[in-house]
């Protein structure tokens, strides 16, 4: 037999059981709650290439192991261990990132006839295949930014590679904390960029 004051009893024992869920999940959501600061990349160097050519580029997105392909900034303390800066991140995962950079630069140097990434309808001679090799903070001896990149450049007509390199940078880090570590990271790659847009204008 259900006597009122045990039916009373349950639903103020449930009141208090959903008012504990509720305050749990507040706070469970005010500690996974992101407070990173946010970083992009502002390297736009100035291309000086060869004559103007009217082919079409294609620029898909880099190939990065998973340590390298997300929105953390990489701190490599030794040979085989690393860390990412904490309460720091790109704007975007860093091959995304990388991609729309590239696609940047060749656009800028208005020495082709046409640049883009996959899916835009362009009529492709060549695709610039890359992977991101390296794009961290060495710790060892004194802190410097490293990026490395290698890039092919793949006939679309025929489906071979005429041409591969790596092109690396290395930069000191000038000063203390994320926004040097960034600095650093932003003048590496800006180097490797012109140096992949040139060497492409060239072979091409």
């Amino acid at each position: 037999m259900n006597f009122p004051g045990d039916s009373c009893g349950r639903k103020a024992g449930l009141i208090r059981a959903c008012s504990a869920f509720l305050v749990i999940a507040a706070l469970s959501a005010c500690a996974s709650k992101a407070n990173n600061d946010t970083y992009s990349l502002s390297a736009s160097p100035i291309i000086e290439g060869p004559p103007s050519s009217n082919k079409q580029l294609l620029v898909p997105e880099p190939a990065a192991l998973k340590a390298l392909g997300s929105e953390q900034v990489v701190i490599r303390l030794s040979g085989s261990q690393i860390q990412y800066l904490a309460k720091s991140q790109w704007s975007d995962r860093l091959p995304k990132m990388v991609q729309a950079k590239l696609v940047q630069a060749f656009e800028n140097t208005g020495k082709i006839g046409g640049v883009g990434k996959p899916g835009e309808g362009l009529a492709i001679d060549y695709q610039i295949i890359t992977e991101i090799r390296s794009f961290e903070i060495s710790t060892e001896g004194a802190d410097t930014a490293v990026v490395e990149i290698f890039a092919k450049i793949l006939n679309d007509r025929n489906g071979t590679v005429g041409a591969q390199k790596a092109f690396s940078a290395a930069v000191p880090v000038r000063g203390n904390g994320p926004v040097a570590f960034v600095a650093a990271l932003d003048g590496a790659f800006a180097t490797v960029t012109a140096d992949i847009v040139n060497w492409t204008l060239k072979a091409i």
